[in-house]
């Protein structure tokens, strides 16, 4: 868990970064692209890990 809040930081980071700099579009776009797989990642894994629990 404390990896995929690490990574959402990072692609956070890397978003705010794309948006401040005109030039660096692209970073904000992978940023976003990445952040959202990795909150998908991470919820599946959570569901995943309750059901085997049960």
């Amino acid at each position: 868990m404390t990896a995929i809040i690490i990574l959402l930081a990072i692609w956070a980071v890397l978003t705010i970064v794309g948006f401040a700099f005109p030039g660096l579009l692209w970073l904000a776009i992978v940023g976003i692209v990445l952040m959202v797989a990795t909150l998908t990642f991470g919820i599946t894994r959570r569901a995943v890990n309750r059901k085997q629990n049960i």
